[in-house]
Order: structure tokens, then C-alpha cells, then sequence
């Protein structure tokens, strides 16, 4: 990754300061940064709340952009989303906008910061995929009663994302990886990411790789989180389960993170603005400085950065100034006491917790070619046509019968909620207003044409009212639709 070097030789870093206690715990990670004589520059942009309110829908204004494009750098501070100004938050829209596709995500047992799991040395990283899955924001209202959201997986993604995850291992020379998905019941889309990770753990062979359904994921971390090293998995999982892996170890208050793209990085705590405690100088701003220490690394500033985390240990492990998450809000010590405390121990060494020894990460270098798979055979078998229809399957079924005859398709079933309800099977289905009906080639051997397919729904459009239409197809002889409960 480039980086911009100003005219005086320092590293220069867009720092957006954030809303609520992001510039407090903004101005005491710069502190203990120029305290190192770390060669930073910061530049600094807004976003956020302030910039929602100047009416700029984004809340990301362009000459922040222009800074981000110049550094390929950010240290930023939790933005703000305030009710009735702009629509998506700026978190995201930062994200988007670079492809940052990796979250990175590491928790570890600190000294003097009690938990229910203290002494079990936990010290994991979940890897997040940050760009597609559900977070792709595509949804629609097919009927009055039923909303949709298109769970995007690219083969292109989840390549990103797995050689990202063995890369990061390798960097920090940690032992395994293991892939959470919820493949055994989303097998085109989750089954997307653990093929790809079993494709590709084959190619690093130095590390210990296995798969994990999501929901044992969770399972084993609750009982045994210190058999995790790094954890893969897909966007909404990695958001769940990394609240989760912060929470083992002390809170939102520890738990910085990063997200990093190929040509730009952004390093953010994974808190939220605070409003409450704003202005008061009593919050934690250990996630935002483990954040810069982990920016500090990827600008390969690695030993201003050991010394930053090693005085941050030291810190805590002495114990004589301490956060309010950790001891009470009426009896802490302030922001700014707890940075010049981090100051006063740059240079020592804690004996009994460790900093690792990390390498630059090799970031991941995936075709940009928008086509990465290609089959020899492909063929469409049928098409899926979702109806708005407030009657009985019976009805439904008889009606489209009806309507295909002297098509190239027949009705196969009918859905409701992804369960067979057509023709009957005698379970109880309470049915809403939409449902799928399954069309499917006459000829078993055919291949139906976007023609074929316009003239499908002009006929059945006549009568009945659809609200969403998916082509089903074969790709290499195998279906790229998944049956319905019930279906043969």
C-alpha cells in the first residue's frame, strides 16, 4: 500500500476525530503516537454527525474523501448517526467507498481487567468480510406484508477475505484458522465462503484450518473461547460474533479494530459515539489506541507500535489508573490521566504479558476481473415467480395451471415462506401474501431463452400480480437454486 510522506519525512494520516467521546479518545491516542516521535502527520477531516447536519446526506463531505484518496490512511473516531438527518451511516459509507473488505477484529486477555474468563489467555481475531453478505443493503417490500434482503456472496469476495485471513495468521505467526458459516442451511450463499476457504487453505499448508457452523461457533466461544486463533467468516456473522469475542475479554472499551482494503485502511474503535458520557474526560480510549496500533503496524511503524502496547500493559497490569468500565465511573481516572500514565510508561516491559512478534501483512492480490468463475455448460431449467396473492394455494396452484398451458413450462410447486404448499402436503402452513411459484421446463433437456422467459410473465402478469422473478439454472450440470421444504 502507498502512503503519503510529507515534505519533513513523517507518514501523513487523515484522523477524523468522531462524534460524541471520539475526540477525547482521538486526542489521547495522538498524544501517546507523538510521544513515541513516531513520524506521523495527521491531517484532519470530518464526518459524521456535524457534517448530516450541514445537510450533506452521506455524511462524508468531499474533501474528507480527497484527504483519504492522498493518505491511504485513517485513524478515525465513532461517528453519530442522528435520527432524521441522512440515511446510512457514515461508518459504512467509509467502508464502501474504499473496499475495506477485511474487518479485523482482535480481542486479548488484558492485566488487571477482570472477567469471567481471566486467566485463560484469550487471544483470537475474527476476520470479517466487510463489503457484501446482507450488509449490501438491498431490500425491498415485495407485498404490503412481506420484505425481502438480498444476501449477496461473491466467489470474489469470500477469495478476498480467506486469503486475507491466512495472510493475517501468517503476519502475526498464529497456528490455525478456522471458517464460521451457517452453510448446512444457506448452501449457495454461506456454502459460497466455506468452499472457497477449503480451496484455499490448500495453499497454506503451515496452518491448521477447519470449518465451524456459526451457531457452534458462538457455542464453543462462550465455553471455550481459547481454542481460537483467527476466526473467517461472513459479514453479519463477523458483526455478531466479534460484539461477542470483545465482550470476553472487558467490553466495547477494549476492543479496537481495523479495516483494511488494498489501496486504503481505516482504523476505528468498534464502540459507538457515547453521547452521555461526551465532554466529561472519564471514557476508555483504549479501543481507539489499540486501533493506531495496529495502524501503526500497517504504516510499519512496528516499534513505536510495541511500545505503545507495552506501555499499555504495563498500565494495566500496575493497576493504579483505571477506567470507569472497569471501576466505576465515580471513582476513575480521567481520559487524560490515563494517556499520560501510557506516556509515562513508553519504554517498560510487563514480565508476564507478552506483545507478539508481528510481519507486514501480504495483502491478498484477487483478480479484477468482474467474472471469476466460469462454467463449461450453462442452461436455464425454469424460472421462480414470486406472487402477490392473498387466496389459498389451492386456488393459486389451479390458477397457473390454468395459465402455462401451451407454455414451454410447467407448475412444479407452489411456496410459501420457502415450505411447500402446493400441491398440498398436508402440513400446516400459516401462509402470508406471497408466494413462489416454481416453473420448470416441459422438456427436461431445454434451455429456455429470455424470450421464452418475457412471454412466461406476460401470460401469467395478465392475472396474476408478481412481485419478484428469478431465472433457476445449471452451471456445469449442477442446480443454482436451492429446492423448498418439502420439494422432491
Amino acid at each position: 500500500m502507498s502512503m503519503h510522506v510529507t515534505p519533513d519525512g513523517k507518514k501523513l494520516v487523515t484522523v477524523i476525530p468522531g462524534d460524541g467521546i471520539g475526540p477525547e479518545c482521538v486526542d489521547a491516542t495522538k498524544r501517546i503516537i507523538e510521544a513515541t516521535g513516531a513520524p506521523i502527520a495527521w491531517e484532519e477531516r470530518y464526518a459524521g454527525e456535524s457534517v448530516f447536519k450541514q445537510g450533506i446526506a452521506s455524511g462524508v463531505p468531499t474533501e474528507t474523501i480527497e484527504s483519504i484518496h492522498k493518505t491511504r490512511c485513517v485513524l478515525k473516531g465513532p461517528l453519530g448517526t442522528p435520527v432524521g438527518f441522512g440515511e446510512k451511516s457514515a461508518n459504512v459509507t467509509l467502508r464502501k467507498l474504499f473496499e475495506t473488505y477485511a474487518n479485523v477484529r482482535p480481542v486479548r486477555e488484558f492485566p488487571g481487567v477482570k472477567t469471567p474468563y481471566s486467566g485463560r489467555g484469550i487471544d483470537l481475531v475474527v476476520v470479517r468480510e466487510n463489503v457484501e453478505d446482507l450488509y449490501a443493503g438491498i431490500e425491498h417490500m415485495q407485498t404490503p406484508g412481506v420484505a425481502q434482503c438480498l444476501k449477496l456472496i461473491s466467489r470474489k469476495g469470500c477469495e478476498k477475505i480467506v486469503r486475507f485471513a491466512f495472510e493475517f495468521a501468517r503476519a502475526e505467526g498464529r497456528k490455525s484458522v478456522a471458517c464460521a458459516t451457517k452453510s448446512n442451511i444457506m448452501k449457495l450463499t454461506e456454502g459460497t465462503l466455506k468452499r472457497t476457504f477449503e480451496d484455499v487453505a490448500k495453499e497454506y499448508p503451515d496452518i491448521e484450518s477447519w470449518h465451524v457452523i456459526v451457531d457452534n461457533c458462538a457455542h464453543q466461544l462462550v465455553k471455550k473461547p481459547e481454542q481460537f486463533d483467527i476466526i473467517v467468516t461472513t459479514n453479519m456473522n463477523g458483526d455478531i460474533l466479534s460484539d461477542l469475542t470483545s465482550a470476553l475479554v472487558g467490553g466495547l472499551g477494549f476492543a479496537p479494530s481495523a479495516n483494511l482494503g488494498n489501496h486504503v485502511s481505516i482504523f476505528e474503535a468498534v464502540h459507538g459515539s457515547a453521547p452521555k458520557y461526551a465532554g466529561k474526560n472519564v471514557i476508555n480510549p483504549t479501543a481507539v489506541l489499540g486501533s493506531a496500533i495496529m495502524m501503526l503496524r500497517h504504516l510499519d511503524e512496528f516499534d513505536a507500535a510495541a511500545a505503545i502496547e507495552n506501555a499499555l500493559l504495563v498500565t494495566l497490569e500496575d493497576g493504579k489508573t483505571r477506567t470507569g468500565d472497569v471501576v466505576g465511573y465515580d471513582k476513575c481516572a480521567k481520559t487524560s490521566e490515563y494517556a499520560d500514565e501510557i506516556i509515562r510508561n513508553l519504554g517498560r516491559k510487563s514480565t508476564a504479558w507478552k506483545v507478539r512478534e508481528y510481519k507486514p501483512i501480504l495483502l491478498p492480490q484477487v483478480t479484477t476481473n468482474p467474472v471469476m468463475v466460469t462454467p463449461k455448460t450453462r442452461r436455464v431449467v425454469g424460472m421462480d415467480y414470486f406472487v402477490e396473492w392473498g387466496g389459498t394455494p389451492e386456488e393459486l396452484g389451479k390458477k397457473v395451471e390454468g395459465l402455462v398451458e401451451g407454455l414451454p413450462v410447467v407448475l412444479k410447486m407452489i411456496s410459501n415462506r420457502g415450505t411447500k404448499v402446493y400441491p398440498s402436503m398436508g402440513a400446516i402452513t400459516d401462509c402470508v401474501d406471497q408466494s413462489r411459484c416454481r416453473l420448470v421446463q416441459r422438456n427436461p433437456d431445454g434451455d429456455l431463452s429470455n424470450a421464452d422467459l418475457a412471454a412466461i410473465v406476460t401470460k401469467l402478469g395478465a392475472s396474476v400480480n408478481w412481485a419478484h422473478l428469478e431465472k433457476l439454472q445449471e452451471f456445469d450440470g449442477q442446480p443454482g437454486y436451492t429446492k423448498a421444504q418439502g420439494e422432491d
